[in-house]
């Protein structure tokens, strides 16, 4: 597989730079390890999508960003998204891919209002924002006759000159990128896609925490590849918990979206008590990081396993028609959102951090990009502010293809035998392993580096992840290729990296919260 632009993922990210790329009559590949939109962070996003409201302006936009971010948020950035951003998403999403976008009885886009907006700014498409986003991006992609949509292969690792290339000479130049080891598992080989240009838009961190509301896939894994490589990565200490994931025993922690605080759900104790006016002005649209943490506390001093979310006062047709996907997910527990007060606890949900790039999606390595969670263009700061994650995925889709467009000269096509062959290796992996370790990170990461750290903390989970680490490794090295052995390996690595960040930072702010 060669071409212009290999860009791996699906998301929303991926596939914005996918199509916009091709548009501008470059060749694309475009790799996913799933078929279709399943399993990518988009298609698991609920809220929405922020657009321009009746009553907002760029500036006010900005301004809420900077403020839920902690004022650390990249100027530069955030000035280029709220510019560019609605521009974007109706261009590609409303325009191109018809995306059905709630709409008021008159015909209007619908406008709800999240945490910590100061004006009603995102449109939604109930409450699977996401999946909708996903699906008709994907049909966009397959119905494009210059990108050729690659399912079922993982990427093992970034092909970089010099540790990658024939020629030992190649180590006396500056570090590039030429595309990527895929595995593919019905082959059981591992094949390299090489490109003038390579774009990570693999998603998320979540799954190396105990409790999250990201898909499974949700690895890390580009983080991973271009931590290996040598890309610099910035923030990964602002780890976003999302404040109400439901909480039941048989469920997985599913995301009970921040537009039901918009739509007036209240927060309250296990009394029926709100608590949030002990912690913020702005009560239950405080910011994600104020509020996870609120309910933390609750829950420690009141020796309670979980709060609960209350939208009972709303009335119970509005909710349901208002909340589909929600109602329906928690009715399979016996839990009726509409009569009942929905049990909720924090749940890994974001990484503000990454690859660090430019407004171009440009990582410091030569041929390398990063978009959407992945990457850290700096507009999230220390605190996401909520549905800001879906614009700057598509912002930065368009920017990195329209910035690949104009260097592409500048990057030649690397040749197959430049190109070492991937060694394979075949001793079997023990799934029972594999499990073990996996508990093991996400055991660690919950219990040291999760909502409240402290140095003895942040100091016992770097002793036990670089022994794991290495542990991993030697088992890597030996093991017969799978997707649950290369997860496992990004896996521990960005939990690493996440940690050492943490450790590195003593500065509470945002999504990073030291008790000293």
């Amino acid at each position: 597989m060669e071409a212009d632009v290999l860009v791996i993922g699906i998301g929303a990210a991926g596939a914005a730079c996918a199509l916009r790329a091709a548009d501008l009559g470059l060749s694309v590949v475009l790799l996913s390890p799933n078929k279709g939109e399943k399993g990518t962070n988009t298609s698991w996003a609920q809220g929405g999508i922020i657009y321009r409201g009746p009553e907002d302006t760029p500036e006010l936009l900005a301004r809420d960003i900077q403020r839920a971010g902690c004022e650390i948020s990249s100027e530069r950035a955030v000035g280029l998204m709220v510019e560019r951003g609605p521009e974007v998403v109706r261009e590609l999403l409303i325009e191109r891919a018809k995306v059905p976008f709630d709409r008021t009885s008159r015909g209007d886009l619908h406008f709800t209002e999240e945490a910590a907006h100061s004006c009603r700014r995102i449109i939604h498409v109930g409450d699977s924002t996401g999946r909708s986003i996903a699906q008709a991006l994907v049909q966009e992609v397959e119905q494009h006759p210059g990108i050729r949509f690659v399912q079922g292969g993982t990427a093992v690792d970034l092909i970089m000159r010099g540790p990658h290339t024939v020629d030992p000479r190649d180590y006396y130049h500056r570090p590039r990128c030429l595309g990527a080891y895929v595995f593919f598992p019905e082959e059981k080989a591992v094949r390299p896609f090489l490109a003038r240009e390579t774009v990570i838009a693999t998603g998320g961190l979540g799954q190396i925490y105990l409790h999250t509301t990201n898909p499974p896939k949700a690895r890390g894994d580009g983080l991973a590849m271009a931590y290996r490589a040598g890309a610099r990565v910035i923030n990964l200490e602002y780890v976003q918990f999302h404040p109400t994931a439901l909480f039941h025993r048989l469920a997985p922690r599913f995301l009970l979206s921040e537009s039901m605080r918009g739509e007036g759900a209240r927060l309250v104790n296990h009394e029926g008590e709100p608590f949030m006016h002990k912690y913020h002005e702005l009560e239950d649209l405080a910011p994600r990081d104020v509020v996870a943490r609120a309910i933390h506390e609750e829950m420690m001093t009141t020796g309670q396993e979980c709060m609960y979310l209350d939208i009972r006062h709303r009335d119970a047709q509005w909710t349901r028609r208002r909340f589909p996907l929600i109602h329906r997910f928690c009715q399979r527990y016996r839990i009726d959102i509409t009569r009942d007060p929905v049990p909720v606890v924090p749940a890994a949900h974001y990484a503000c951090g990454g690859v660090a790039v430019d407004i171009w999606g440009r990582s410091n390595i030569t041929g390398l990009r990063a978009i959407g969670e992945v990457s850290c263009t700096g507009v999230h700061g220390a605190n996401r502010l909520a549905s800001t994650s879906l614009m700057e995925a598509v912002t930065w889709g368009y920017q990195a293809a329209e910035g690949i467009r104009d260097m592409l000269k500048e990057n030649p096509l690397p040749s197959q035998k430049e190109v070492m062959p991937w060694e394979q290796e075949d001793d079997p992996v023990d799934p029972t392993l594999i499990q073990q370790d996996w508990l093991t990170i996400k055991l660690t990461m919950w219990n040291y580096v999760g909502l409240v750290r402290t140095t003895r903390r942040l100091t016992r989970a770097l002793r036990i992840l670089r022994d794991l680490q290495f542990e991993i490794e030697s088992f890597y090295r030996r093991a017969e290729m799978s997707d649950e052995i290369i997860g496992l390996r990004n896996g521990v690595q960005t939990a690493l990296a996440v940690t050492h960040s943490a450790f590195r930072n003593r500065v509470s702010r945002g999504g990073h919260y030291r008790v000293e």
